[in-house]
């Protein structure tokens, strides 16, 4: 019912509606004629990718399962396509754990390479793994073109030795430690001559100045640690462009090595 519902809106191209009762169908009854129409609907609404993929979709199920006029049509339709309309990117990676995403959406894990039909434009590849920075590759793609890359590994952090000599804030830190056992001592030994005012004052103030220089050593200490800081990825692409039909099945071809 559907399958003829859909027919009859093709056509009197109401297309959109068509693609509707034509994707309905399917939802029932999976069959390559009734994808071979709906690649033909979707095409004409200008929605290549998706006319593709069904297109190959009705030519899985292998020779005969169209008659040959239709079956000649999916392929021809599939070449025009992939040559005017699409273009492939095609993406290796070698390394283990390495996830991949295209346009921000999960694709496949490393090692290992992938293949996907693309519409013309500019497209992002991401790859991400603990330990290394996440590399962000724009990429553009021209219809029925091929172009190869490379993306080169970066390691996710870098140490940078301290700003100073290490002796340095612990000579600080002893300097105000002495400094201030010193104005101890002299605060002790006011105690025991209470006549002594200008000994007291100079004990005290031995002791804070001791007290602020043994937090400055500290605070030295603190900001004298090796520091780590993430480096951006300044690995280049160059992008080389060659007709989709040298490689037969076509498509863009990005390598990524790590």
């Amino acid at each position: 019912m559907h399958f003829a519902e859909a027919r009859a809106l093709h056509r009197r191209m109401m297309l959109v509606e068509a693609r509707a009762k034509y994707e309905e169908a399917l939802a029932a009854w999976e069959h390559p004629e009734l994808r071979l129409y709906l690649g033909r609907v979707l095409r004409s609404i200008g929605l290549p990718l998706l006319a593709y993929e069904n297109l190959r979709l009705a030519l899985r199920w292998g020779p005969g399962a169209l008659d040959p006029e239709k079956e000649q049509e999916a392929r021809a339709t599939i070449r025009a396509l992939m040559e005017n309309e699409l273009a492939a990117i095609e993406i290796r990676c070698d390394e283990p754990g390495a996830a991949v995403l295209l346009d921000g959406k999960p694709w496949f894990v490393g090692p290992g390479t992938e293949r996907r039909m693309v519409t013309p434009g500019e497209h992002i590849v991401m790859v991400r793994r603990d330990g290394y920075s996440t590399i962000v590759k724009p990429i553009l793609v021209i219809a029925g073109r091929e172009a190869s890359g490379q993306l080169a590994r970066r390691v996710d952090t870098v140490v940078a030795p301290p700003p100073w000599p290490r002796w340095i804030p612990w000579a600080v830190l002893g300097a105000g430690a002495a400094l201030g056992a010193a104005g101890g001592g002299l605060m002790w030994s006011g105690e025991a001559d209470r006549g002594n005012q200008g000994g007291d004052d100079v004990a005290i103030g031995a002791f804070i100045a001791g007290g602020a220089i043994a937090v400055t050593g500290t605070v030295l200490l603190l900001m004298n640690r090796p520091q780590a800081y993430r480096i951006h990825d300044r690995g280049e692409v160059k992008v080389e462009l060659r007709p989709i039909a040298s490689l037969g099945a076509g498509g863009l071809s990005a390598r990524l090595v790590f």
